[in-house]
């Protein structure tokens, strides 16, 4: 199945726009993220989180009250899709179930005649916290690290280059769209936990298949059109696979925006932040990484004819 046929879109020709489309983008959310942040759930955090359903709504601002009152002052209380399903998150750790204990208590005294369950407990210690921060930055490295090499062996160093500097740039422009968005719609209620983290490693890995499958490409049609510049040859490459780029981009695009409308609260924040990386590394596959290299090899291309002149 095709759904378009000889295309002939010079993609590459317009690859400085999209350099400029692309760092501005990034450097918004680096501001955003530098004065606001992205709020760390409480696998990164630390501290005691419980998350209650009540029989009836319930009023945020008078259960803070009772929070503050009990001295658990400035706790997050969050709305989980109504006003009747409430995250309750403190950094305040005790022995065992001390805390959640006394937060339960506090509610029945509180809010009499309004029942409760409680539907989870998570309890993570700060060096906890700490260690997972660490090992997330670990992984995505870690993972940059072991695609680079193995795309070295593949194809040439130049390409595998392309596609880590396309690779960090998906990542740090899905990090710029969750942190915008978070400014601007917290009703989404995203924050930093390891089911994002898991969205992270997951854009890395359909980001690069793409990549891999434009270069393929490129380098089968580079033994067949010998004679003609390489950002006409790589114009062709990715309008022949432009296709089957469309078709598994936008499959596994509307299956993530299913899971984000359907999947609940837990979901949400995997849900969005691979749906924008699924956007950002079908771009970058083009934009990014193969524009790289079209601009590295003319950079040689150049110095030999110099060379040449010399």
């Amino acid at each position: 199945m095709r759904i378009f046929e000889s295309t002939h879109i010079d993609f590459l020709g317009k690859r400085r726009i999209f350099y400029i489309i692309s760092i501005s983008i990034i450097l918004i959310g680096m501001v955003v993220l530098y004065f606001k942040g992205i709020p760390k759930g409480i696998d990164f955090q630390g501290g005691t989180e419980i998350q209650v359903r009540f029989d009836n709504d319930v009023d945020v601002h008078n259960l803070r009250k009772i929070m503050d009152d009990i001295g658990f002052t400035g706790m997050e209380i969050k709305t989980m899709g109504d006003e009747k399903n409430l995250l309750l998150r403190t950094p305040i750790q005790g022995e065992g179930q001390t805390v959640s204990d006394k937060i339960q208590a506090a509610i029945q005294d509180g809010l009499k005649g309004n029942n409760f369950k409680v539907m989870r407990i998570d309890k993570v210690g700060p060096k906890i916290g700490k260690e997972l921060t660490d090992n997330a930055v670990k992984a995505v490295i870690f993972s940059l690290i072991g695609i680079l090499i193995y795309l070295s062996f593949r194809f040439q160093f130049v390409y595998s280059l392309g596609a880590i500097i396309a690779l960090f740039h998906d990542v740090l422009i899905t990090i710029a769209a969750v942190t915008i968005a978070d400014a601007v719609i917290p009703s989404l209620q995203l924050e930093l936990n390891q089911t994002m983290l898991a969205a992270f490693l997951t854009l890395i890995g359909f980001s690069v298949n793409d990549t891999v499958i434009i270069f393929d490409r490129i380098r089968e049609n580079i033994r067949l059109f010998k004679n003609e510049d390489i950002e006409q040859v790589m114009n062709k490459s990715v309008n022949a696979t432009l296709s089957r780029t469309i078709i598994t981009s936008g499959t596994v695009f509307l299956t993530v925006l299913v899971l984000f409308i359907f999947g609940g609260e837990v979901l949400r924040g995997f849900a969005f932040t691979f749906g924008i990386g699924i956007i950002t590394g079908t771009y970058s596959s083009v934009f990014v990484a193969s524009s790289i290299v079209v601009d590295w090899k003319h950079h040689v291309l150049n110095k030999q004819k110099k060379l040449i002149r010399k």
